[in-house]
């Protein structure tokens, strides 16, 4: 599903209606909670939080012209979605994420990958979430990213 906007602002006032607080309200907690460095953007159409080319110059390898990606948000048809490159690439982070769910909603946690599907927009884990976004700074994702996706690249 393509973004409802060409910027950040964009996107967070074309949300529809149901869920125009809590796609916002992820926002702000994404926001508040993200380590320095970090910053959302535009991101693959989407809305992201990347590590910006200032601090990474090279970039995404599959796409260099876009910043490293390291989280995004996206409303698809029947959820919220939040996306997580940390999880993805950090089994310690995952195993946390994981144990730490259910203290934080009632809802069976519903994930993929890098994706977490929220289909009751009012039983969002806004608190943990703000907790995960905390758990990576930029440097510990750069590397994480460098040892995990690069180096399988350098394989090939």
């Amino acid at each position: 599903m393509k973004a409802p906007g060409k910027t950040v602002t964009e996107i967070l006032l074309n949300q529809p209606a149901d869920r125009l607080e809590p796609f916002n309200k992820l926002h702000e907690v994404i926001i508040k909670n993200l380590p320095k460095g970090f910053v959302s953007a535009i991101s693959y159409g989407g809305l992201g939080y990347v590590v910006p080319h200032k601090l990474y110059p090279a970039g995404y390898h599959c796409k260099p012209e876009e910043p490293l990606p390291f989280a995004g948000i996206a409303s698809q048809k029947g959820s919220i979605n939040l996306y997580h490159m940390g999880i993805y690439a950090d089994p310690k982070l995952l195993n946390w994420f994981v144990s730490e769910y259910p203290k934080h909603s009632k809802q069976k946690l519903d994930m993929g990958k890098s994706c977490i599907r929220f289909k009751k927009m009012d039983d969002i884990p806004y608190k943990l979430i703000g907790q995960l976004m905390k758990k990576i700074t930029v440097k510990e994702w750069i590397d994480i990213y460098e040892k995990n996706f690069l180096s399988k690249e350098k394989k090939k």
